[in-house]
């Protein structure tokens, strides 16, 4: 069985050996300077370095893409609502489609949503793909002193994604077996995929609460002080890695107030 989320980069390259919490920490610095403004200059300028960022974490942009391609999706999906359902349709008409008018203002908006989603969920999808659940976990009770009850059961929600992929293919084919099948119908497609997702729901929140059970009983939340196996040390080359995601985000900002493009979210 493949797990989705293990790591797919070349653990010794300079940028996967990098502390967890140094990453996640420059991917949160990187975020917050995105998500202040609405031009699609900032994001433009951080998602172009971000992805010449990649090699450097030991992962290809093949690789990259393959692992990100949900967002691919969530992105298509965000930006069609916005296409379809803007309240500002300003400008030139691009495209008329009847009662949804496409403008130059949609179109400009369309593209800052969809490439300020890219460069905020990248940076995330980078870390999980060259990181371990388990040095992670360490990581944000050694460095980044999260409470080790999170910790924990974020390393269990990562450790229990490859059960999700499983059990999906399990129930589709069981169904299969069954002989129930949508044929070409779309909209039959659409039913039996929105009744395997609930089923996949239940089983998950059963599983889930079954393994919190569990972990009370086995003393995951008795506040004992642990012990750990396994050392993380924060390092200077970990504290340049947070200072190049600022820096990259200063960049970005100063890139859109230059051209004049730069729209605050508060203002």
């Amino acid at each position: 069985m493949t797990d989705p989320l293990a790591p797919i980069a070349d653990p010794a390259a300079p940028l996967a050996r990098r502390n967890p919490a140094a990453k996640l920490a420059a991917a949160a610095v990187l975020t917050l300077a995105l998500v202040v403004t609405l031009d699609p200059v900032a994001p433009g300028v951080a998602l172009a370095a971000e992805l010449l960022a990649a090699p450097l974490f030991g992962i290809r942009l093949a690789a990259l893409m393959r692992r990100a391609w949900p967002l691919l999706v969530s992105v298509s999906g965000a930006v069609l609502t916005l296409v379809l359902f803007a309240e500002d349709r300003s400008g030139t008409v691009l495209v008329d489609l009847g009662p949804f008018t496409v403008t130059t203002s949609v179109a400009s908006s369309a593209l800052a949503l969809s490439l300020r989603l890219f460069a905020v969920a990248l940076p995330g999808v980078i870390v999980l793909a060259t990181t371990d659940p388990t040095d992670l976990a360490d990581a944000l009770v050694q460095n980044a002193r999260a409470p080790e009850r999170f910790a924990i059961g974020t390393l269990a929600a990562l450790r229990l994604v490859p059960l999700l992929t499983q059990e999906w293919r399990t129930i589709v084919l069981a169904r299969r077996a069954r002989g129930i099948d949508a044929g070409r119908n779309p909209v039959a497609r659409l039913r039996l995929f929105a009744s395997a997702a609930f089923t996949l729901l239940v089983g998950a929140i059963r599983r889930g609460t079954r393994l919190a059970a569990a972990m009370e009983a086995r003393g995951f939340d008795s506040g004992a002080p642990r012990t750990h196996a396994r050392r993380q040390v924060f390092t200077r080359a970990d504290t340049a890695l947070v200072a190049g995601a600022a820096a990259l985000a200063a960049a970005a900002l100063t890139a859109s107030v230059l051209t004049g493009a730069f729209r605050p979210v508060f203002g």
